[in-house]
């Protein structure tokens, strides 16, 4: 441990998340010190500085933890410093606590299950102070901004990012579902200005319109039942750095009403106020749909969809950048290898080649599923596709068997042919939508959500 160089402190009862963070960062410009007990974590946070002691430059915690909890641990920071840098890591059924600790100073939340490399972005963020120039990705040049991969698609995405990161637009972020979105979203905000403040994650798609509206502006005590105290929304929260609207295509006709009123005002009111609150906020936002289709069709109001479409930034899907497919499995392996205690090396190369000409509907999360699942049944250095992918792999459009007609016999519409996909996939599978989900990239509730759309609930 270099004592010039940042220290981030890594406090987790859970030894191997601390392993897997120690790991991935070692060709970081931090170092890190993992910690299984909090308050071990925080009498080393009340030494440090010393002579014999490096500075801590920032304290990534889990919430859920025996003795202390990430929010105690919190309070007793802010107790001694007032300014360290604080990342929450929790899980959805948690979200309140999340917010809580945004009020109480912390810098930002993570949630589980999180991506390690967007773990390391976030701290990245939280390190560098305002107004300096970034910090330095790792030492691998294939990686950028929490991202992997050197093509040319891939490419054009750091382009852009780089070039808007410190212009407070608002960007709109087009591209088929596991394509790494978020990632784009969070290098965004991680290499603004404002990399400090606040970036909030909402999922649009797994929300009601009534959840959706309390939870982004907020209510008074009072407004309906159970609204026991008056409640700042994730907006005030987020108030002078950015928010992530994922899956906005899924909003109802009424909230993008109500949103657009916001983007276009920097005001919220709370649900049962009437006093406007005013907010700083850059609107990041994603859809795996067609939203200037969407516009077209009458399904998206036109001026929210010009509002939120200043810098459009297209995620290509993987088949499309076939090149960045070993570096990704092999920064997957690595990562399941070292989480799951398996003495793996790596893909065999008959299994590669298999990779890269595989179709990829799910795109990069369909992959790192695919490599997690071959790396917890390992049973050599070397990683084999014939078992695991056997009945899972996509479903050539044109090839059918006797008596069948091809799914895009008749030029669909691309939503059309996507509805075919899904159900013909359902329909091989079984009907089990768990595998169902797995082979296609996506989670549970986008399928039941697409499902429940098309009408086979």
């Amino acid at each position: 441990m270099n004592a010039t160089r940042p220290l981030v402190l890594f406090v987790d009862d859970d030894a191997r998340a601390g392993e897997l963070f120690e790991r991935f960062s070692r060709h970081e410009s931090f170092d890190v010190r993992a910690f299984r007990d909090p308050i071990e974590a925080l009498n080393f946070l009340r030494g440090s500085g010393g002579a014999d002691r490096p500075r801590v430059a920032a304290v990534v915690s889990d919430l859920k933890m025996p003795g202390m909890s990430g929010l105690e641990l919190l309070q007793a920071l802010r107790a001694i410093d007032t300014e360290l840098p604080f990342i929450l890591i929790t899980g959805y059924s948690t979200m309140d606590d999340a917010i809580e600790a945004l009020r109480l100073g912390a810098n930002d939340f993570i949630k589980k299950p999180y991506d390690v490399e967007t773990l390391i972005e976030t701290v990245r963020g939280c390190l560098r102070p305002t107004g300096a120039g970034p910090v330095p990705a790792s030492q691998d040049g294939r990686q950028r901004h929490g991202m992997l991969g050197d093509s040319p698609a891939i490419r054009a995405v750091y382009r852009v990012i780089e070039k808007i990161a410190d212009v407070r637009v608002n960007v709109m972020i087009e591209g088929e579902s596991g394509t790494g979105k978020e990632l784009a979203a969070r290098a965004i905000h991680n290499l603004s200005h404002f990399a400090d403040k606040p970036f909030i994650v909402i999922d649009c798609g797994a929300l009601t319109d009534t959840l959706l509206e309390s939870e982004l502006f907020g209510h008074e005590k009072g407004a309906f039942t159970g609204a026991t105290q008056t409640k700042p929304g994730l907006l005030e929260v987020a108030s002078g750095g950015t928010v992530f609207l994922d899956e906005i295509g899924n909003i109802s006709d009424a909230m993008q009403v109500k949103l657009l009123r916001v983007v276009q005002e920097q005001q919220v009111t709370r649900v049962g106020g009437v006093r406007p609150h005013d907010i700083d906020v850059r609107f990041v936002v994603a859809s795996n749909r067609d939203l200037a289709e969407m516009v077209e069709a009458g399904q998206f109001r036109h001026d929210l969809y010009h509002r939120l479409n200043v810098v459009r930034l297209r995620m290509p899907p993987l088949r499309e950048r076939r090149e960045d497919i070993p570096v990704l499995a092999e920064r997957f392996v690595q990562e399941f290898a070292t989480r799951y205690r398996r003495e793996v090396e790596g893909f065999a190369p008959e299994a590669l080649r298999q990779l890269v000409e595989h179709l990829w509907p799910g795109n990069v999360r369909e992959l790192k599923n695919l490599v997690e699942r071959l790396v917890a049944l390992a049973d050599g250095p070397r990683l084999h596709l014939d078992q695991p992918l056997r009945g899972i792999g996509p479903i050539p459009l044109t090839s059918v068997s006797p008596g069948e007609t091809a799914i895009d016999h008749d030029h669909p519409t691309l939503e059309e042919l996507e509805r075919r996909y899904v159900l013909k996939t359902l329909e091989r599978l079984d009907g089990n939508r768990e595998q169902t989900a797995q082979a296609l990239g996506i989670n549970k509730s986008t399928l039941w959500r697409k499902l429940q759309q098309w009408g086979n609930e």
